[in-house]
């Protein structure tokens, strides 16, 4: 079982910059695929963005692309993502989660699910 806790969130302006940050609680041997996702009021949860375990692989949805940018830390099993240039209809409800197999940017692709972080981008 893995953990993963997010942090990060919070509010701000249209233009601003946020990192969220994910970390899996628990010790484990096993490297995944890490992701981020978000959902907004009324809304279905949507992929945002992917990386594989090595890193070297990364995948944007076209909303975030050339705004965001997800990287993997240090330590394993951890995340980030910049957060860039946010705009109002980022506001959601962000969620971390790792996978070991699949397509990455599907949602029921993943293992594990972080709690969720609360994004919100004022006008």
């Amino acid at each position: 079982q893995v953990h993963l806790v997010e942090s990060g969130g919070g509010l701000v302006q249209a233009g601003a910059s946020l990192i969220l940050s994910c970390a899996a609680s628990d010790r484990t041997s096993s490297n995944y695929h890490m992701g981020w996702f978000r959902q907004a009021p009324g809304k279905e949860r949507e992929f945002v963005a992917a990386i594989t375990w090595k890193g070297g692989t990364v995948y944007y949805a076209d909303s975030v692309k050339g705004r965001f940018t997800i990287s993997r830390g240090s330590a394993p099993n951890t995340v980030y993502l910049q957060m860039n240039s946010l705009k109002p209809e980022d506001t959601a409800v962000y969620y971390c989660a790792a996978a070991q197999f699949g397509e990455l940017t599907v949602a029921g692709e993943y293992d594990y699910w972080g709690q969720g972080t609360q994004v919100t981008v004022s006008s």
